[in-house]
């Protein structure tokens, strides 16, 4: 016979992650434009129109369709799309804290 189990109360503290450069918030704009919001409150603007309509986009040319590019979400504090592509958080970060945008 089975002993009646108790489910014991979690007491492991809530991980919460204090990387400054982690995105908070994420939107997609006209003109393949993205505003993006970091833990740390830091906002700008991550312009892609220059790097999805290049001859060399590689990943990122499925982008240029605008649906595409409005799928944007955020995944573990990074700005991805469907098809695992995303952005280097740390790099964007570093760009909008210097000039408020990061053009790719």
């Amino acid at each position: 016979m089975r002993k009646k189990q108790t489910t014991k109360k979690n007491i492991a503290p809530a991980i919460k992650c204090k990387m400054p450069w982690r995105i908070k918030k994420v939107k997609a704009l006209d003109d393949f434009v993205l505003e993006v919001t970091f833990l740390d409150k830091t906002h700008g603007f991550v312009e892609m129109k220059r790097l999805v309509k290049s001859k060399k986009a590689g990943v990122f040319a499925v982008l240029k369709k605008p649906d595409m590019f409005a799928q944007v979400f955020i995944e573990l504090g990074v700005v991805t799309w469907p098809g695992e592509i995303d952005l280097a958080p740390d790099a964007m970060y570093d760009a909008i804290r210097a000039q408020g945008r990061w053009k790719l």
